[in-house]
């Protein structure tokens, strides 16, 4: 079983003198390759997922044992796409007729639509393309230390605490690791800006550029700001070094734009154990509320019940920043501290007040 995601690799798939049984054909426009694949009749147990093809090469696929899927012209999204969003396609059409009528709510409106939320086929579509995004993530994160940056979405840009944040972002993607968020506003788009930005200077200059649209509560004007200081950031392709991973499920999250890619998906408990999967590097959080505390403890559960890496690396780190916060405002470090005791967890969980602190347990 292969999956095939781009025409090169059909090609090479049909010229190589194998069979074509098994194998996945994501998102593809197979137009162009209708006459040859009309030649093959060793397709059997062959999966076409979603893309484009004539009906007459449907109709050949499916006498000889292919399984071809179906899309519903009504979903806002492909669900068989195979690569990650870009900020562009998710915000499109944004700044000509506003928000409501982007892909992203438009997908949102979709996920809580009642006349559809018990239909089958709707389910399998969101289970699907949800899929495809992990499948996608795994692709470009691939052979990439990663850190995790949670935080609150109600952080302003034009506070000194997103600022700080930002830094942080910048010094662990300067470090050579990628920074990957929930994707979201506040603490979220601060980290995920820091890392997409090419220098101190860079930052500085954007953040400032950004305090005037402070909030996303009109998402048009706080996308619209963001999409402009990207554009002024951007320098061309590189390595990857910001990702968001945020979800349907709030949908009073916008996504934030400052991620080489988003893998945006209708489920949050995928998404948040993915993310947490992911996190190979550790985990840093900052300040925030409730669906910052489920990742705290999230991520403890993974370091509670782990063991020691065979090949004697240490536990990943889990960084909580602001010792006041997290002690007192929202005392989850006394029960941090309790449950890594006496575990090989407890020289990997830390509370400290520095910045410069946790860049140096993550990246020491």
């Amino acid at each position: 079983m292969r999956e095939i995601e781009t025409l090169a690799a059909l090609d090479a798939a049909l010229g190589d003198g194998g069979t074509l049984r098994g194998l996945r054909l994501q998102d593809l426009d197979l137009t162009p390759r209708a006459e040859r694949l009309m030649r093959r009749v060793d397709v059997e147990g062959l999966v076409v997922l979603g893309g484009r093809l004539p009906r007459d090469l449907e109709d050949h696929l499916r006498r000889h044992g292919a399984l071809v899927f179906p899309t519903d012209p009504r979903a806002p999204v492909d669900p068989y796409r195979a690569r990650l969003y870009s900020p562009a396609e998710l915000y499109d059409g944004l700044l000509e007729v506003g928000y409501e009528s982007t892909p992203d709510a438009r997908a949102y409106r979709w996920s809580r639509d009642a006349a559809v939320g018990h239909d089958a086929f709707v389910t399998l579509l969101r289970a699907i393309h949800d899929d495809s995004m992990s499948d996608a993530l795994s692709d470009v994160l691939e052979g990439h230390p990663v850190v995790g940056v949670m935080g609150g979405h109600a952080l302003r840009r034009d506070e000194e605490a997103y600022a700080r944040a930002a830094a942080l972002g910048h010094a662990l993607a300067r470090a050579g690791l990628v920074v990957a968020t929930g994707g979201g506003p506040g603490a979220m788009e601060a980290a995920n800006l820091g890392a997409f930005a090419p220098d101190t200077g860079a930052l500085t200059e954007a953040v400032a550029r950004l305090a005037a649209a402070r909030g996303f509560t009109d998402v048009r004007a706080w996308a619209a700001a963001g999409l402009e200081v990207r554009s002024w950031l951007e320098g061309g392709s590189g390595p990857v070094r910001s990702i968001g991973i945020p979800t349907w499920f709030y949908g009073h999250e916008p996504p934030n734009v400052f991620c080489d890619g988003i893998a945006k998906y209708f489920s949050n408990a995928i998404r948040e154990d993915g993310l947490l999967a992911r996190s190979s590097a550790g985990v840093v959080v900052l300040p925030g509320a409730a669906g910052t505390v489920q990742e705290v403890f999230q991520a403890a559960t993974r370091l509670y019940y782990g063991v020691e890496p065979s090949d004697g690396a240490p536990l990943p780190r889990l960084v909580l920043v602001g010792a006041g916060y997290w002690r007192e405002s929202v005392p989850v470090w006394p029960a941090l501290a309790a449950l890594a005791a006496d575990r090989p967890m407890a020289g990997a969980v830390h509370l400290v007040d520095d910045l410069a602190e946790a860049v140096r347990l993550l990246t020491g």
